[in-house]
C-alpha cells in the first residue's frame, strides 16, 4: 500500500465532510443545538476522525499487519479507537451540556467509544482503503507491464547488431594497423559479452563489477574515436556491498557518445563520480543538435529500473554546458 497521501486523498477527505457536516449541522438545528456546538464539536471530531483513519492507514497496518504482528495491531487498534473517541465525545458531552452523573463509565463506556468510533470512520475509512487498494493495483500492474518492456530492451541492448558491427569495423582497421592493440581489443570485447551473457537476468550487479565492465567499454569508445571522448573515473568511496542496475552504467555512457558528436577537434570530456550514495556521470555538450526526445526514451527507461528496486529517484541538471545525471547507490541495508 502507497503510504503517502496524495491530492485526490485529500480530496476525498474534504468531500467526505462537507457532506457529513451538512448532514449533521441540519440535526443540529433542528434539535435547538446551542452555538459553542457547532464551533466546537466539528472541528474536534474532524481532527479525532482524520487523526485515528491516519494512524491506522498510514502507521499501524503497514507496521503491524504487514510484519503480521496481528496481536500487537489490534492492541493498538483498539487502544487508538477508545482514545481518540472518548476525547471527541468528551467534548461534545461537555459542550451539550449534559448531566455528567450520565456520563457512561468502566465497561460500558470502552464499549460506547468502539461503536461510536466505528459509526463515525467505517465510511471514510472504507473509501480510503479501497481508493489504496486500486491505486496499488494499478501502480503493480503498471509496473510489471513496465519491466517486461525493460527486461525486452536491456537484453536488445545486450545484443544489439549494430554494437557488434561497429566493433568489427574497428577491429578490422587495427589489425592492418596495430596488431597488438587489435590483440587487446578482442580481449575487452570478448569481456564485455562474457559480462553482458553472465548478467543478462540479473536485476542488480555490484559497483564494482559494473565499473570494470564500464572501463572496459570505454576502451572501445576511446580505441573507435580516438581522442574525442575522454572518461575519467573518480571513485571517492568504497565499492564493498554497493549495487546498481544491471546496465545503468552502460546506457549513461551510451547517451554520451549518441548524443554528444565533436565538432572542431573539441573532445568531449566526462566525469564518473562514485560517492556514497550517488553515482553521477557529468559530461560536457557539443550543442550538435542532441536529440532530447530519443534521450528522454532512455532515461524514462532507467527511471523505471530504479522505481522498481528502492525509493530513490534519478536526478538530472542540464545547461547549456553540461549534462549531469546522478543514479542512486544502492546498499544491502535498503534492501531488508
Amino acid at each position: 500500500m502507497n503510504t503517502k497521501l496524495n491530492k485526490s486523498d485529500l480530496f476525498l477527505v474534504v468531500c467526505y465532510f462537507i457532506v457529513d457536516f451538512t448532514i449533521q449541522a441540519w440535526d443540529y438545528y433542528r434539535n435547538g443545538n446551542k452555538l459553542i456546538e457547532y464551533l466546537i464539536d466539528f472541528p474536534v471530531e474532524l481532527i479525532t476522525t482524520c487523526t485515528i483513519i491516519y494512524l491506522f492507514i498510514f502507521w499501524t497496518i503497514p507496521k503491524f499487519v504487514i510484519e503480521k504482528k496481528y496481536f500487537t495491531f489490534t492492541l493498538l487498534g483498539v487502544f487508538i479507537m477508545i482514545f481518540f473517541t472518548a476525547i471527541e465525545y468528551t467534548i461534545g458531552f461537555w459542550t451539550g451540556d449534559n448531566d455528567w452523573s450520565k456520563f457512561p463509565k468502566g465497561f460500558d463506556f470502552i464499549l460506547k467509544m468502539i461503536n461510536r468510533c466505528s459509526q463515525n470512520i467505517s465510511l471514510l475509512f472504507a473509501l480510503l482503503l479501497t481508493k489504496k487498494f486500486y491505486e496499488g493495483k494499478t501502480e503493480l500492474l503498471e509496473i510489471e507491464k513496465q519491466q517486461k518492456e525493460n527486461e525486452l530492451k536491456l537484453l536488445r541492448s545486450q545484443i544489439d547488431p549494430h554494437f557488434l558491427f561497429n566493433n568489427l569495423n574497428t577491429l578490422d582497421s587495427l589489425i592492418d594497423t596495430n596488431s597488438e592493440k587489435a590483440k587487446e581489443y578482442i580481449n575487452r570485447l570478448s569481456l564485455i559479452y562474457r559480462y553482458l551473457i553472465r548478467t543478462k537476468d540479473a536485476e542488480v550487479m555490484e559497483l564494482s563489477e559494473e565499473v570494470r565492465f564500464a572501463e572496459n567499454y570505454i576502451f572501445l569508445i576511446k580505441t573507435r574515436f580516438a581522442n574525442d571522448y575522454d572518461f575519467n573515473i573518480i571513485n571517492n568511496n568504497s565499492l564493498e556491498d554497493t549495487f546498481i542496475p544491471t546496465g545503468a552504467l552502460q546506457a549513461v555512457l551510451e547517451n554520451v557518445v549518441k548524443h554528444n558528436k565533436v565538432l572542431n577537434d573539441a573532445t568531449i570530456k566526462t566525469d564518473i563520480l562514485i560517492e556514497e550514495e550517488w553515482l553521477t556521470v557529468t559530461n560536457s555538450k557539443s550543442n550538435s543538435g542532441t536529440n532530447t526526445e530519443s534521450l528522454g526514451t532512455g532515461l524514462k527507461n532507467l527511471k523505471a529500473r530504479y522505481e522498481l528496486l528502492i525509493d530513490k529517484h534519478v536526478q538530472i541538471i542540464e545547461t547549456n554546458t553540461e549534462y549531469r545525471i546522478s543514479i542512486p547507490i544502492i546498499k544491502l541495508s535498503n534492501e531488508n
